[in-house]
């Protein structure tokens, strides 16, 4: 397994991470006997780095990844969580950002995983009613407590990246990124973490689950799957961009390669300070997007796939407008 670091002193974790949020939230019924198989197979695999957070559930996805680290030696995995929300007994209520609840969602999340030490912790949106210098502060106290190992950021722009670097270094900054959402490219937030020396993690790298061909039309999600809501998987948006998952089908066959595999290997050949953490609740689909690493891509082939995707428009926002005002671009 081929191992990349986090940020410019962090531990080195393998190139590709597990994103757990599938087997607990959003995304239909979750298995947790199947989940638990998954996370088992993954360290098997070589793979040693886990993403969750509180939200997911809330609170069942990081008490899921709790009954399995007590199965495993605690040096075996990088665990890393996401705090920045209030909730309620209703559901969530907002953005949080407040030292306040930065210690609460530490100790919280320390006590569902059953460890002493979160690895990586990040905060999931930035919060505009708390700068983020009181925010990152309140972090990087954890670290001091050695309650934290290393800080990150979610969907922060370049001068938030910046600012949150003067106070306590950041590590990693997790951002959507894959063949059909490559916005980090255009705003800087990619180049801005390259001059920082901050490790880029891409989250829904198989841009939840459509490019792997596996979604042709609405139905085939559970009523119950999040995505029945996202602009991209709407009826008319989704036949359009099937146009993308075509192409992928095609440059995956000349690989030898399933279309998840190309997918992931181009962003793998990003560079080496790209993780990227596809997500999957069935085994069968992990062993597949772990094919991804035996996939090279020369420079050519990224050429190749370069100027297909730039014939391809792809239709809708990556999230409903409740969502993207949650995304910074500052």
């Amino acid at each position: 397994m081929p191992q990349r670091q986090l940020g410019k002193n962090g531990p080195l974790v393998s190139a590709l991470g597990l994103g757990c949020m599938g087997m607990s939230f959003a995304y239909g019924p979750a298995d947790e006997a199947e989940s638990l198989r998954v996370l088992r197979r993954y360290l098997e695999l070589g793979g040693n780095f886990l993403d969750t957070a509180e939200i997911y559930g809330p609170y069942t996805n990081e008490e899921l990844l709790g009954r399995f680290l007590r199965e495993v030696p605690r040096d075996r995995v990088v665990i890393a969580t996401k705090f920045g929300f209030r909730f309620n007994p209703d559901g969530i209520r907002g953005l949080d950002s407040s030292p306040e609840n930065v210690r609460r969602a530490c100790d919280a999340s320390l006590k569902r995983l059953g460890i002493e030490t979160i690895d990586l912790f990040y905060q999931h949106r930035v919060d505009p009613k708390v700068p983020i210098e009181d925010t990152v502060g309140a972090m990087a106290g954890l670290v001091s407590a050695g309650k934290v190992r290393a800080l990150g950021l979610s969907e922060a722009g370049p001068e938030t990246l910046r600012r949150a670097a003067k106070v306590h270094p950041i590590a990693a900054l997790q951002s959507e990124y894959s063949l059909w959402s490559r916005d980090v490219e255009r705003n800087g937030v990619l180049a801005t973490c390259r001059e920082l020396g901050i490790t880029f993690v891409p989250y829904s790298p198989l841009g939840r689950g459509f490019l792997t061909g596996a979604i042709q039309k609405l139905e085939d999600l559970d009523a119950s799957d999040w995505r029945r809501t996202n602009p991209r998987f709407g009826e008319k948006a989704l036949q359009a961009n099937l146009k993308l998952v075509e192409t992928v089908k095609e440059l995956a066959s000349k690989k030898g390669s399933t279309p998840a595999q190309l997918a992931l290997a181009w962003v793998l050949a990003q560079g080496n300070d790209l993780i990227p953490i596809p997500g999957t609740k069935r085994v069968r689909y992990l062993e597949e997007n772990m094919g991804a690493l035996n996939v090279g891509l020369t420079r050519s082939g990224l050429k190749e796939i370069k100027s297909r995707l730039a014939q391809i428009e792809v239709v809708g926002e990556r999230y409903a407008p409740d969502m993207m005002a949650l995304v910074n671009y500052a």
